[in-house]
């Protein structure tokens, strides 16, 4: 049994004080308040959170393609130049860049990642001779980081609605329902050796890359497993799914799946408002990465009216051109200010921005991870995190101002203790494994820029 003192802690109830943490086999076994210290002494204890969405190959491109092409810069020119990169990459590289990208979520707070994995062939389209070779090495990367993992293998099928065929960039992803039940079978037999924790999900790519029959033939793989779908991220994209259907991405979810807390629906950052409060009575998880919107111009989700309807919201590092999560939180409330010319405008109910901000993500993390996490409570996966409150920020923060100082003054480097279902993965902010992955990445990349 782990034994964890907190000098404060956020349980489901509120604050308390003097708080002891009971683990056993990984899950929390029971929360003590007013308890005399013993065992594993923190300053603040959190729930941590599932980062809830990620491609982790794109990594390796962060500061490759902050320059103008030809014409405007926009989503659908930086794709390109995406496919051109991963057509370089190797099982090995695939390994050591996800490693990488799970110790940087590790030590920013993140106790899982739910992977959006969609690159499962060798350059060109030819297979592996294991068809979930690339599973693996994701798997590979979670055994070694120890951090939670969600996998989620994607089914791409076609290079638009009208059915075209993919282009050299796609070749890599392409599988019809059929083949990807193999996929999904082999991926399955990759995460058995990893934590009890491990959950295999599915992820139908979009309403352009799979049909309405892949995407129920996907969904009905493991009626239980958390399905993740890009909706409605771009103009082009609603544009295309409205003249192929005769409706809005989003809009077509709603009249065409069973929608609920089991489906996580990626961006949405183009709804009409009557889509928006539909997606929230559904009970769907918003799976939002505001920096990666940011960075590709998407444009910004309808939090507040989202969350005026009762709907639930994630974060994720998607591209993980900058992996934070007290960033990712911090973009997306500055993002509803901007966009409505207002401050605190996710507050509510009495608590205030940092807090409601921070306990959403978790709660929609976890629904969105499949993972009985997001809460300090007995019976949850021991998936917390501890904030250093020495410095001169939080010393005297008691309290919503302890995450508000977090996610708005302060930053990652707060992050002092992580474990993922148990799993005591950073240490004095640091992961244990930090030396060779890092070493592995540099020679992954080394090779890599060399080829380009």
């Amino acid at each position: 049994m782990t034994v964890i003192h907190a000098k404060t802690a956020l349980l489901p109830e509120g604050w308390a004080k003097d708080v002891r943490v009971e683990i056993n086999a990984g899950r929390i076994d029971r929360v003590t308040t007013g308890a005399a210290p013993e065992g594993q002494r923190v300053d603040c204890l959190l729930p941590a959170m599932v980062n809830l969405h990620s491609h982790s190959f794109q990594r390796a491109m962060a500061g490759m393609t902050e320059y103008r092409s030809a014409g405007q810069d926009s989503f659908w020119t930086w794709r390109t130049l995406m496919y051109r990169f991963l057509d370089r990459l190797s099982p090995e590289d695939v390994q050591a860049i996800a490693a990488m990208v799970m110790l940087e979520m590790a030590e920013a707070g993140y106790a899982a990642v739910a992977e959006f994995h969609y690159l499962h062939h060798a350059p060109g389209g030819g297979t592996y001779d294991d068809l979930a070779e690339m599973s693996a090495r994701i798997a590979a990367a979670a055994a070694e980081t120890g951090l939670g993992l969600t996998h989620l293998p994607v089914l791409y099928e076609r290079g638009g609605c009208d059915g075209r065929a993919l282009t050299a960039g796609q070749l890599r992803f392409g599988n019809d329902p059929d083949r990807f039940a193999k996929l999904w079978e082999g991926a399955a037999r990759a995460l058995a050796s990893l934590p009890e924790d491990t959950v295999l999900g599915v992820a139908p790519h979009s309403l352009r890359a799979a049909s309405p029959e892949g995407i129920a033939a996907a969904a009905a793989l493991d009626p239980a497993a958390p399905v993740h779908i890009h909706v409605a991220e771009q103009m082009a994209e609603v544009t295309e799914v409205q003249a192929a259907t005769g409706a809005r991405p989003v809009e077509w979810l709603i009249a065409n799946t069973d929608l609920s807390p089991r489906w996580c629906l990626i961006h949405a950052t183009q709804m009409e408002p009557f889509e928006t409060e539909a997606m929230a009575a559904s009970g769907a998880i918003a799976g939002l990465c505001p920096i990666t919107e940011a960075n590709l111009g998407d444009g910004i989700f309808d939090g507040v009216r989202f969350q005026a309807a009762g709907g639930v919201y994630g974060v994720g590092s998607d591209s993980n051109v900058r992996i934070s999560l007290s960033e990712e939180l911090r973009m997306l409330e500055y993002s509803q200010r901007l966009g409505l010319k207002g401050r605190a405008m996710l507050a509510r109910d009495g608590l205030s921005t940092g807090r409601v901000l921070y306990e959403t993500a978790c709660k929609g993390g976890a629904l969105a991870g499949g993972r009985r996490a997001g809460a300090i409570a007995a019976g949850q996966w021991a998936d917390l995190l501890a904030l250093d409150c020495s410095g001169p920020d939080l010393e005297a923060s008691r309290g919503d101002m302890i995450l508000d100082t977090f996610l708005f003054a302060g930053d990652d480097r707060m992050v002092a203790e992580v474990w993922s279902a148990g799993r005591h993965i950073v240490s004095g902010g640091r992961h244990a494994g930090r030396a060779a992955i890092i070493a592995r990445y540099r020679a992954a990349m080394a090779r890599l820029r060399a080829a380009l």
